[in-house]
């Protein structure tokens, strides 16, 4: 693995940026939202007063709403940049495998503490092109967490393996590694833990166990971009690691695009032959692959918004601090855990209540938007059915799925909006909502 300080700084060179990031950061808000914080929750204890303080949260507005993303936020210090590359892009008409592309994959190969980076369509195809590559062979079983997007256990099944459940942890809300060698079969190929929300999971134990009993370790770092776990960078940690750039991902793209990384040349070199149809040069098919390129245009995106990674993430940290710091203690909230030597990079800020519903509809008629993932496990959805598991046999996973609300937070969260989420929080639960 790559952890040379200079690869550190390299990547943020080459990556071409039109303007310094900090110039736009707001992650440092200012000490009115903390006095708002300590005096809200002051009035949440003592409804008595919370018509003073919570009287801007309580009326209902058109004006003042909070999105759940406001990607437009995200694009605008970036937008001259991007719009000037596709200008560019439409006269040399470079629109697959442009330059671009082999740019973007340096750059996010030395972000990644990796020594390679393959461009691919979408965070499935980093997933299902890894395992094939990494050596996947039809019915191995790959042990995956029960909670997680569907794409997990889809890049399993395509690539022909069967996905083998376990339960997550509370802590994390990550693949629990310690029912992980109770799971292994002499069929076990892979563990391809999932990093949920932006927090990793426990990987030095987990490499321990794969180390052991001789398995790969592939990541779902679809929602980690940049989290760090006992000095181990999301993508660092086994064989390879998938990333998703979807349009809402803490790095996003403006359509889909995904990433693989890995330090194994020939895993590598196997990967780029199967997203372009198997080939070992063009129109020489080594092996049956698939359309799955990274197009030059989001390329081109994800250049210009690599340098801004770092402080985006920063803007989120503070953002769930200050979540975790006002909502602590109301009403049956439970908020999202942080183990020590954890830096998550909360891809998704998300709290447990008996009735999410019943909140989320509230803090709807206030203007504020919310999100719910995910409601479904993949093991209770029909698409998995065939897998056989019953409701019941995860039961961290269920709770989480009946109890899980995910916050509005992204970076250029306006301090208004993060007041007036906090605020209707509070009145929902000590004012009757």
């Amino acid at each position: 693995m790559r952890t040379g300080s200079s690869e550190r700084l390299s990547w943020h060179e080459s990556c071409g940026k039109s303007s310094d990031p900090q110039t736009f950061a707001s992650g440092n808000y200012t000490p009115g939202v903390a006095r708002y914080i300590h005096s809200a929750r002051a009035a949440f204890r003592h409804p008595h007063y919370a018509s003073t303080v919570l009287k801007d949260a309580r009326e209902p507005t058109l004006t003042a709403t909070v999105p759940f993303v406001d990607l437009e936020q995200m694009n605008a210090p970036v937008k001259d940049q991007i719009l000037s590359g596709v200008g560019r892009l439409i006269d040399n008409s470079a629109f697959t495998n442009g330059p671009q592309v082999a740019a973007f994959e340096r750059a996010f190969a030395a972000y990644s503490d990796r020594a390679y980076c393959i461009g691919v369509g979408s965070g499935l195809d980093a997933l299902r092109l890894g395992l094939r590559a990494a050596g996947l062979r039809p019915g191995d079983e790959v042990i995956v967490p029960a909670t997680t997007f569907i794409a997990t256990l889809e890049a399993v099944t395509q690539a022909g393996g069967q996905p083998v459940l376990i339960d997550i942890t509370n802590d994390d809300y990550g693949l629990d590694t310690s029912q992980v060698a109770a799971a292994i079969t002499s069929a076990t190929s892979f563990v391809m833990p999932v990093h949920l929300y932006g927090q990793l999971v426990d990987v030095r134990a987990l490499q321990a166990v794969v180390a052991k009993h001789g398995l790969g370790l592939i990541e779902d770092a679809c929602q980690a971009h940049g989290a760090t776990r006992d000095s181990i960078r999301a993508g660092a940690a086994g064989t390879a690691a998938a990333f998703s750039f979807y349009p809402s991902k803490n790095l996003g793209a403006m359509g889909d695009a995904g990433a693989l990384v890995t330090d194994d040349a020939d895993l590598a070199s196997r990967v780029r032959g199967l997203r372009e149809h198997g080939q070992g040069a063009k129109y020489e098919h080594l092996v049956e692959g698939y359309t799955a390129r990274l197009d030059t245009l989001q390329a081109i995106v994800l250049l210009a918004k690599l340098p801004w990674l770092d402080w985006w993430n920063a803007e989120r940290r503070s953002i769930a601090a200050l979540y975790s710091e006002a909502l602590d203690g109301i009403g049956d909230l439970r908020l999202p855990r942080v183990p020590r030597g954890s830096e998550p990079v909360w891809h998704l800020y998300v709290i447990r209540t008996r009735e999410p519903e019943r909140l989320a509809a509230f803090l709807a008629n206030r203007g504020i938007a919310t999100g719910r993932h995910y409601p479904q496990p993949p093991h209770l959805s029909p698409a998995y059915a065939h897998l056989g598991y019953q409701q019941g046999q995860f039961p961290v996973t269920e709770a989480l799925a009946a109890e899980g609300l995910s916050l509005p937070i992204f970076p250029g969260m306006t301090e208004q909006q993060l007041t007036l989420v906090i605020g209707a929080i509070g009145d929902y639960f000590f004012n009757g909502g």
